[in-house]
Parts: C-alpha cells; structure tokens; sequence
C-alpha cells in the first residue's frame, strides 16, 4: 500500500507541471497587458510602462518566464509574487485556503447527508410515487447553474426573508447560503447515482438469497445491498468532493468570500499570469489528493481492491537458476 501511495504521489508531478505549463501558456495569450491594469491606463507615459514591465519581468522572453516560474514552484515550492500587488502567491493562497474548504466540506457532508438516506429511499420504493417526485426536483436541481440558484437564494434569503447575509465570512451562517448554492445540483446528481448503484445491487441473486432466508429488510439493505455498492459511490464523492472545490470559484464571487475562487477571478481579470497559474496548481494538487484519498478508501470499503493494491505493489524478485 506504501509503495502505491508513493508511485501516486509521483504521478502528481508530470500531472502539475503540464497544468501549470498549459495555465501560464494560456494567460500569455490573453489579450492586455498587465501594466494598464495596474497604471489605469491613460494616467501614465509609455516610458513608465516599460520601466514598470521591466520591474515585473514582462520584458524578457516568455520561454525563460515560463521556466523560471516552474521551476521555482516544483523546486523550491515559491509561486512567486503577484504581478499586481507585490505580494507572496504562496501566503495568499494559504491565507484563502480554509474559506474554499469549509464551503468544499460543508457541500459534500450536506450532499451525503441528504442524498445518501435519499438515493436508497428511491431505490427501495422504485416506481413509487415517492421515487417519481424525488427524481424529479433532482432534474430540476441539477438543471439549475450554481450562480442561478446563488442568485435566488440571495434574493429570497437575504433581501426578500433577510434570514441570511448574502456576503462575507465572519462566522458560520455566512457559509449557509454559498453551501445550498454550491451543492444543490451535485445533490441532485449524487442521489441519482446513489440511486442507480443501489438498484443494480438490490437485483442481485444474493440480496434475493438474503430475503428468501427471512432477514429484516433494514438488514438486507445496509448489511448487503449497501455495501456492495459503496464503490461507485465513493467514486461520485470524490469527484463530487473535487468539482466543489472548483466550484467554490462562482459562489466566492458571488457571495464575496475571500477563498482560492475569488483570488484566481481577480488574478484572471487583472492579467496576474504567476497568480492565476499558482492558483489553479494549488487546486488541481488540491483535487489529486483528494482523488488519491478516495482510491484509499475503497480498499476499506472493499478489502479485494486492497490486496490488488499489496499485490501490484510487491517488487518482483527474479527466481534463481
């Protein structure tokens, strides 16, 4: 299991080299120049931009930028300064970090909460009226945009209700709002797959077996259907875990939560190549960790995957002779 979680760790690193190669390739091209931005274009002369290009490093190749900066993230672990206020990337992002989890870890805990009893409700009842009026404000959940929802629950919430803040993170009833935002289409969709993974297992021969023997149906259903359909289950959480993250981004802005999303917005509109770059390395390192977590978790929920684990693991040893 060491040895697999080591070669994983490895694979990070191509991984984040070409997410960082292809961020900062891509911000070169975006049309601007990141020294209007900061000088309000038409209040400054053409010879104090160039000077101020040549204080950030505009002015030398862009080959030589490029490996500069990835060098100095994949070496010694600095994503720089930000082009536009001088200040550490690395201590911004740390600083950000906490407010985009906890609306990460609040919308995937509600999304298990709710859609977990939920998905096997529907499956058990299949055809039900229940099930039909289940899946049914799921579609329409999962057909909304997160800004949508973000939106309306501002509106009715904050301004029509004034139940809740629509902006700002000084406690935990800030984070009401983002959260229902953030995680009422992955809901949607989780209970769905909690729902499908169920029915495939619930019309298996040994779940037959189990009731043909008397068992009680709560048992029959978290004893033997559950958790045989754990692992695509978990799968979806990971993903799910991982697309909040992202998504975080819209409800940041939105609801003006200094987190990762917002920064990575204000680095994109102020054309900051080294913050926006640094930003999307710290998320997609974020997301294969998480990916990685998830993958450890279905050797316990599954002890056949774990020795698939051990045994592409062990180093082969030539036999004698």
């Amino acid at each position: 299991m060491t040895r697999y979680i080591i070669k994983r760790l490895l694979i990070m690193i191509p991984l984040l080299i070409a997410v960082g190669v292809i961020m900062y390739t891509l911000m070169e091209f975006v049309p601007g120049d990141p020294v209007d931005i900061v000088f309000n274009t038409g209040f400054h002369t053409e010879e104090e931009k160039d000077l101020m290009r040549e204080a950030m490093g505009l002015n030398r190749p862009f080959v030589v930028r490029l490996g500069e900066y990835i060098g100095g993230v994949f070496l010694h672990f600095d994503f720089g300064t930000s082009l536009l206020d001088g200040t550490s990337i690395k201590t911004a992002l740390l600083n950000r970090f906490p407010n985009t989890l906890y609306i990460a870890i609040f919308s995937i805990l509600l999304t298990v909460v709710v859609g977990l009893p939920l998905g096997i409700y529907t499956a058990v009842h299949a055809n039900s009226l229940g099930d039909k009026v289940s899946l049914f404000v799921t579609l329409l959940f999962d057909c909304m945009p997160s800004f949508w929802t973000a939106l309306l629950l501002v509106l009715l919430f904050s301004v029509k209700l004034k139940w809740l803040p629509s902006s700002g993170n000084d406690s935990l009833k800030f984070f009401i709002l983002p959260t229902l935002a953030n995680s009422l289409g992955g809901l949607a969709g989780f209970t769905r797959q909690v729902r499908a993974s169920m029915l495939e297992v619930i019309r298996s021969d040994y779940v037959t077996t189990a009731r043909s023997k008397g068992l009680p149906e709560h048992d029959v259903v978290y004893g033997h259907a559950l958790p045989n359909a754990l692992i695509p289950i978990l799968t979806v959480v990971g993903m799910r875990f991982g697309s909040m993250l992202g998504g975080a981004t819209i409800v940041e802005v939105i609801f003006s939560i200094p987190g990762i999303g917002q920064y990575l917005v204000n680095a994109i509109n102020g054309l900051d190549y080294t913050a926006a770059t640094g930003s999307i390395i710290f998320i997609a390192f974020t997301f294969s960790v998480i990916m990685l977590l998830t993958d450890l978790l279905y050797a316990y929920a599954d002890p056949r995957i774990k020795a698939q684990y051990t045994a592409s693991s062990r180093k082969k040893v030539p036999a004698n002779g």
